[in-house]
């Protein structure tokens, strides 16, 4: 099944497969995704707006046979298929502590149409209990863990009951929120043990760090915290599942905040970075990993991938390491001679094989040197590259390597952004900004005593978009109602990393709605 990949926001949107915003799924789609090496695919659906009412809860023959259509097609490409109930789990599952003969009595009823409509249906389809699964009103995480386990074992126990293929078919069980946390593990562990059924798979979510995958508490790249927490998580679904023979599928795997339409919050060489490291680690510990594809990755109207570099460089990793380097951009100043610049080479295992622009190679000892892991760009090579230096990138070379994907370097023009005065409300204000070439990295926001203002007190960072947001062709920088909704009255001073390195520093006043703002 490895890799997998994710029909999101299509049957699990609410009410219908188009409502948030992607096109009906056709056939050419599905053979696409297919084309591209995914071997399976994960379908996620809510059922809770397609059925009738208690107490037989029959689902919608027109939605149902929708579904069966797509998994139909799907099977005919050679996918292996998992369904499962998506949204049904904060919909109505997660009343299951204060009503649980109306739930169980509503899952059992959805799921014994579902097993039995494809109760002969290839063994390439699987079925899921459920999506991060999660209730109300519990008194901590380990009496959710056993209504988990409940759920569960009454979803395989009524799978296995309805005979057909469904008596061998592969189940998939998640943990408490689909956690990889060790306690939740411990759990599901306990389920299987009890279960004692040779066709179960465990599944977790992946969305990595958190502060790194919403971009807060200053989380802009990919460093040992992210990559800690992505193998921990990891060795711990081998340690407690895999090791013991029971497959494990990371039915969700992406970073939160990476979306097309809010291009910024995640820096491209950094995410980069993630997606190769979340190949490799998983890989080498027998993972089945299915990317979270809501829109963000493949364009389904064009049916092409909306970055080429981003999923060239996830197909390596199913099969090698890539090397990349410790950034993506060379930032060069506007006028003025330019100076050589350094980047340090991550090689995972690979071996360093030169500079490319275009089908052109550059050449060693002039144009760039390299003394161990330290790659130097000659001032003069950085001078031709710039050719007009205008603001902004001038030009794109790729640092190959002995295997995997390249790695695209951005030679950049820029000057220090400038800000200027501006008057505004907490519902509307802009900082007038000239980018000169730069990006926005993160934003902190300080009281002064040096407490962080703003959401999320306890960084300074915010986060990237909820509470700021650049609009370059604008040029200005938004600060969003939710930022201002948790800031006091009186004086706040803003600081703007750039990916340059340079720093803002900015002033705003608030009072009541009114919001003044300036460089001092």
């Amino acid at each position: 099944m490895q890799p997998g990949w994710n029909l999101g926001n299509t049957f699990d949107a609410i009410p219908d497969e188009t409502s948030w915003g992607n096109p009906l799924t056709t056939q050419a789609m599905l053979h696409q995704v297919r084309s591209q090496g995914y071997k399976s695919i994960r379908i996620p659906i809510t059922w809770s707006n397609h059925h009738g009412a208690a107490p037989d809860y029959t689902i919608d023959s027109a939605w149902l046979n929708r579904v069966r259509q797509v998994i139909d097609w799907s099977l005919a490409e050679g996918f292996y298929v998992l369904i499962n109930l998506h949204h049904d789990s904060w919909q109505w599952i997660n009343t299951y502590p204060a009503d649980s003969t109306t739930v169980m009595n509503r899952y059992t009823a959805l799921w014994r149409q579902i097993a039995g409509t494809f109760r002969d249906y290839s063994p390439k389809l699987l079925f899921e209990s459920i999506n991060e699964p999660q209730f109300a009103g519990t008194s901590d995480d380990a009496q959710g863990d056993q209504l988990v386990n409940t759920l569960n074992t009454a979803f395989v126990r009524l799978v296995r009951q309805t005979g057909g293929t469904n008596a061998t078919r592969v189940l998939v069980l998640p943990t408490l929120h689909t956690s990889s946390e060790q306690p939740r593990l411990d759990v599901l562990s306990s389920t299987f043990s009890s279960l004692r059924d040779p066709n179960l798979a465990a599944t977790v979510h992946f969305y990595g760090w958190w502060p790194f995958s919403v971009n807060i508490a200053g989380g802009t790249k990919y460093d040992s915290n992210v990559e800690q927490d992505l193998t921990a998580s990891f060795d711990r679904v081998r340690d407690t599942f895999v090791s013991r023979g029971i497959p494990v599928i990371v039915g969700e795997w992406a970073l939160l905040a990476y979306d097309y339409t809010r291009p910024g919050i995640i820096e491209r060489g950094e995410f980069l970075k993630f997606i190769e490291a979340v190949g490799y680690h998983a890989r080498t510990r027998n993972l089945t990993t299915m990317l979270w594809d809501a829109g963000s990755f493949l364009d389904r109207n064009q049916l092409r991938w909306r970055d080429q570099v981003v999923f060239d460089m996830m197909k390596a990793s199913w099969t090698t390491r890539s090397g990349t380097a410790s950034s993506d951009q060379v930032y060069l100043p506007r006028t003025g001679t330019i100076p050589s610049r350094t980047l340090t080479l991550n090689l995972n295992g690979t071996t360093f094989q030169g500079l490319r622009q275009g089908s052109t190679a550059l050449a060693q000892g002039t144009d760039y040197t390299v003394s161990g892991t330290t790659l130097t760009l000659t001032s003069s090579a950085l001078t031709r590259l710039a050719g007009n230096r205008a603001y902004g990138v001038n030009a794109t070379i790729e640092a190959r390597f002995s295997q995997g994907a390249p790695w695209q370097i951005s030679i950049i023009s820029s000057d220090t952004p400038t800000q200027a005065a501006a008057t505004g409300t907490t519902s509307s204000f802009a900082i007038p900004t000239q980018f000169r070439g730069d990006q926005l990295a993160t934003m902190e926001a300080k009281y002064a005593d040096g407490s962080g203002a703003g959401p999320a007190n306890w960084t300074s960072f915010k986060e990237f978009w909820s509470s700021f947001q650049p609009d370059y062709s604008a040029g200005t920088i938004l600060l969003k109602p939710e930022f201002f909704a948790e800031v006091n009255d009186g004086r706040v001073t803003l600081t703007f990393h750039f990916w340059s390195g340079k720093q803002l520093t900015y002033y705003i006043t608030k009072s009541g709605t009114t919001v003044t703002g300036g460089t001092s």
